[in-house]
């Protein structure tokens, strides 16, 4: 996929203060461990270099960002890419060897068992590939588990499942068991259970890989429903590019444990950090992912300028039908300000997927 040189891609930043922020993050398994992030020469070696001379692995190397609330962040890689590993450390499932961790104001890494496990209990919750749900429990008494744990009477965790029960759609199923429900409503049963206890922050790992492609989807468009209704901050894990594309306010793409690049969805699409990233958009129809502010062009002397006008974030597909039925070229004007224009060579380009 050819990107146009005149493309750059706007810095990304998050506006408001962070529900996480993540800086200088590794985990290396492996004996002293904890000499990697500190020494200069070792902590620069590759993969592979870093195994043949250590004997360790560097599975999350140096990785900074930060989620900003309301947000779903999505990290997606190949397998081996360190996505998983990187999602444990942010709940400590998995310790990181070095780096920080700051979720609400608070140092993650400082916090001692008690405290973790109240973060855990009220203020994140995970959702994994592998459902995880108890087999001799109802589905009521599967989603309302984390309400249990924390003390809660039961006539008001009950109370809240139902809540949840119907808001991922799975009413009418209370009294299932999980062997009598397929992947999906499983799935279901495991997003409600997140929940359930309000968490400030849910995260998922790859939870739709094992699901059949159509389940996936219904599963996918359930996720982006639930979060225009609850407004969850979510980081949401995946290898699947498409996945993340649909998902994603800002994606983060991983290799061999390292950030290659971070942005939203047109950012990657349209202006690749490497070859790396442009290979794995190459596919990417950038007609769906892109809008206006990518493909237009300044205006020239010669553009007549009484045509239609459209704002910079219509998507390029939803414009070819308004842009190609002008006799010129259609100005994508913000604010009552001349951004500059869209004409037929532009938008043939960008549907061609040139």
């Amino acid at each position: 996929m050819a990107v146009p040189t005149e493309l750059t891609a706007p810095t990304t930043t998050v506006q408001a203060d962070p529900v996480i922020a993540v800086r200088g993050l590794w985990k290396v398994f492996g004996n002293r461990a904890g000499r990697v992030p500190a020494d200069p020469v070792l902590s620069e070696l590759s993969r592979r270099e870093l195994m043949e001379r250590t004997g360790c692995v560097a599975a999350v190397c140096g990785i900074d960002f930060a989620v900003a609330p309301g947000e779903v962040f999505v990290v997606m890689g190949l397998s081996g890419s360190g996505k998983s590993t990187l999602v444990r450390c942010l709940t400590r499932l998995v310790e990181p060897t070095a780096g920080e961790i700051v979720f609400e104001g608070e140092d993650i890494l400082a916090a001692d068992r008690r405290r973790l496990r109240a973060l855990r209990r009220d203020k994140f919750s995970m959702v994994f590939q592998h459902f995880g749900l108890m087999p001799h429990r109802r589905v009521v008494d599967n989603v309302a588990y984390g309400l249990e744990i924390r003390g809660a009477r039961r006539a008001e965790r009950v109370a809240r499942a139902h809540e949840v029960i119907e808001l991922v759609g799975l009413d009418g199923y209370e009294r299932s068991y999980p062997d009598q429900l397929s992947g999906g409503m499983q799935q279901r049963v495991g997003l409600a259970r997140a929940l359930a206890g309000d968490p400030d922050v849910l995260f998922f790992d790859e939870p739709f890989s094992a699901l059949d492609p159509l389940i996936r989807r219904d599963m996918q468009n359930e996720v982006i429903r639930l979060h225009h209704e609850v407004g969850k901050t979510m980081v949401f894990i995946t290898h699947d590019l498409s996945e993340a594309l649909k998902l994603g306010d800002r994606i983060l793409i991983m290799r061999d444990g390292k950030a290659v690049q971070c942005g939203t969805g047109e950012e990657l699409v349209g202006a690749p950090a490497d070859d790396y990233v442009a290979d794995f958009v190459r596919d990417v129809s950038r007609a769906d992912v892109l809008t206006l502010r990518w493909i237009m062009r300044p205006a020239t002397a010669d553009d007549v300028l009484d045509g239609p006008e459209l704002p910079p974030d219509v998507m390029v597909r939803e414009a070819v039908r308004a842009v190609l039925a002008a006799d010129r070229p259609v100005k994508v004007v913000r604010d009552g300000e001349l951004l500059g224009v869209v004409g037929h060579e532009e938008i043939l380009t960008a549907v061609a997927g040139e």
